[in-house]
């Protein structure tokens, strides 16, 4: 079983299906989806892409990965394509505050 993620004209992700591991008719799979369902698709995966796509995640056709959607506006994506915080999250249970740009510590 393997996952396909079909891509609209800005390269986001529209949908994901389930299909075939292998060659369909002596044709690459990604190739025969795309053509059937008129859309460009990529298959996806844990190990396959950077990350499982979902439905918003934005593929990066240069670096051939999948980027999920930017969670705050002050977060920077960095050079292994993961978004990250102004700041570093301290160990602990903590959480994002974008109005405050700071780490919040969930109380126990």
């Amino acid at each position: 079983m393997a996952y396909y993620a079909f891509l609209d004209e800005q390269n986001i992700v529209t949908q994901v299906i389930v299909g075939v591991d292998d060659l369909i008719e002596g044709i690459d799979p990604e190739v025969w989806y795309a053509n059937f369902h008129g859309q460009v698709c990529k298959k996806t995966g844990d190990n396959i892409r950077k990350q499982y796509a979902g439905i918003g995640y934005k593929y990066d056709a240069v670096a051939d990965v999948f980027i999920a959607p930017k969670p705050y506006s002050s977060w920077l994506l960095d050079n292994n394509f993961d978004w990250q915080a102004p700041t570093p999250k301290p160990d602990g249970d903590y959480y994002w505050n974008e109005k405050k740009l700071n780490w919040i510590e969930i109380e126990p």
